[in-house]
């Protein structure tokens, strides 16, 4: 919609691109998107599954929003954000249409399921993959005139303005990572797992991605690179916040932390590192990093608990 990822297509007011429809497009997108995977699922679960036994699911990225302020129109576009997000994706998989919130919002320019799309995305998914890093906060612009809608694509089109920050504060207690939307708010992790069980009736979940990524002018030697003691606050953080939700009923069956090495950022190139190992991008030696110690004491930890 805004043209800032491949293939950058788009449309005024949203962007400025050689081609595209921002009004359109996207959804057109995200429907084939969503066709894909029903064919995936339903050749595999009908000529696969049942020799390798495997599992088939799909891997969602997600942000987690919390209302700007206390009042029912930003608490409610923080719902309608939340819908265009992950139930964009996933609603039809599981229930077979878009979200009714979208639905309300967006019409015709929603493309609809024949029955035999129906009846493809009628192989259901067997787990629900979570990517995970930040939160943000939501601001109502359907009632509130002159709102400056925020900087991600979905945000527009459901009328919400985002911010990672209120009367000048962060969201979280600091923002030392260098991506302009992360920030450090380990609830996130809890809510966002939270809203998937509850909205998906506790389909078996796998945290596929959280992590912590460096970068910046403070970055001058290796030495400060290896001692990455802000990943470890994050990955301690966020991993206590995902067992309470876990210990209180969410099917989560694994965790992975982005990433084991650094690696090439596809937007970002080889300026921000999120792995556990520090990676020589010229001699490809790699070191590991405070975090992959401590991570390491971490896992044996658990599995001498077990």
């Amino acid at each position: 919609m805004l043209g800032t990822y491949p293939p950058e297509r788009c449309s005024p007011p949203y962007g400025s691109c050689a081609r595209g429809d921002s009004g359109a497009e996207p959804y057109l997108a995200t429907h084939n998107f969503v066709l894909a995977h029903a064919t995936a699922v339903e050749i595999y679960k009908r000529k696969y599954q049942s020799k390798q036994k495997g599992l088939i699911g799909i891997v969602m990225a997600t942000t987690w929003y919390e209302p700007l302020t206390d009042s029912p129109e930003d608490r409610l576009a923080t719902e309608r954000l939340l819908a265009f997000d992950v139930p964009w994706f996933l609603d039809p998989i599981v229930y077979g249409d878009y979200p009714p919130e979208m639905r309300q919002l967006l019409g015709s320019r929603l493309p609809t399921f024949s029955p035999e799309e129906r009846r493809k995305l009628g192989y259901k998914l067997d787990f629900i993959g979570v990517n995970h890093y930040t939160t943000l906060y939501a601001k109502d612009c359907m009632f509130s005139p002159g709102c400056p809608l925020g900087q991600q694509s979905h945000s527009q089109h459901a009328l919400v303005a985002v911010t990672g920050e209120r009367n000048g504060i962060p969201i979280g207690p600091s923002n030392p990572m260098p991506m302009p939307t992360f920030y450090v708010v380990p609830d996130g992790i809890a809510k966002i797992v939270t809203y998937v069980m509850k909205r998906y009736n506790n389909l078996p979940m796998f945290v596929t991605e959280n992590g912590y990524e460096q970068g910046g002018d403070g970055y001058a030697h290796v030495e400060d690179w290896l001692d990455d003691q802000g990943r470890i606050q994050y990955l301690d953080a966020y991993l206590t916040k995902l067992a309470e939700v876990i210990r209180d009923g969410a099917d989560v069956r694994g965790y992975f932390v982005w990433s084991l090495i650094d690696n090439f950022e596809w937007l970002y190139g080889y300026t921000l590192r999120f792995g556990l190992h520090y990676v020589d991008f010229q001699t490809q030696e790699r070191k590991p990093k405070s975090s992959a110690l401590w991570y390491k004491r971490f896992l044996q930890s658990l599995h001498e608990a077990q």
